[in-house]
């Protein structure tokens, strides 16, 4: 894909994988990319936590402000789980992206409820998974069949109890509308839609499947069936 003049911005993406050649041959990939910059290729989150002034991330404190994302792979050989791994770099507010190969359903499956932008197989074509990378860069879900896959056979998904109008306004907002968008669509008051997100929040919150961005509102949406599924 070719950038616009006004769209000059470089993702800055780390790789985390354990095999040298999944991180050569994804640095090859990107390798053409002028709007892609991968900037670590390290074997376990925390070796990219590690990283000094040495390295081209000059900050390891603030890996936020360092990087756009993370593309991460499930099953890592220093002994870390997916959801160690996702929440250790969610809480430094950095998105991730699972690339894997998909062999176990399990992993897939608790990959999907980390609050990971999305989950790309490392056999997909190339442009796939340069789209991937790109949209997840950008903090957007990426939608896959993967991830749907995985949320309809989760069976630890538990219900959020959302009513009608609650489902009506979460479809809405969740894919994409602005709130006073959603409520000349539902016919209610901005603010009442306000209300009726924080319900919503409060709700998956109880339940144990938070929603604290509009990204993970989608992802709870799709996988109570409110969104369709990509």
């Amino acid at each position: 894909m070719t950038n616009h003049d006004n769209d000059l911005r470089i993702y800055r993406v780390a790789h985390v994988d354990d095999h040298e050649t999944v991180q050569l041959g994804f640095a090859a990939l990107l390798s053409q990319c002028a709007d892609i910059a991968i900037v670590a290729s390290v074997a376990s989150v925390r070796e990219l936590n590690e990283l000094t002034g040495a390295s081209e991330l000059s900050d390891a404190s603030n890996l936020a402000n360092q990087l756009d994302l993370v593309v991460l792979d499930v099953r890592l050989s220093d002994g870390s789980t997916i959801a160690e791994n996702v929440l250790a770099l969610r809480e430094q507010g950095i998105n991730v992206l699972v690339f894997t190969s998909a062999d176990n359903a399990a992993e897939v499956r608790a990959a999907s409820r980390t609050g990971v932008l999305g989950i790309v197989r490392k056999s997909e074509p190339r442009d796939v998974i340069i789209d991937a990378v790109r949209e997840a860069a950008r903090g957007n879900p990426v939608a896959t069949t993967d991830w749907a896959a995985a949320l309809d056979s989760d069976p630890e998904l538990a219900a959020a109890g959302l009513s009608p109008k609650e489902q009506e306004v979460l479809a809405h907002y969740a894919s994409g509308d602005k709130s006073i968008a959603v409520a000349h669509r539902v016919g209610l008051s901005s603010s009442t839609v306000a209300e009726y997100v924080r319900r919503i929040r409060y709700k998956y919150a109880m339940v144990g499947r938070p929603a604290h961005t509009k990204v993970d509102l989608y992802k709870r949406a799709v996988e109570d069936g409110i969104l369709p599924p990509p």
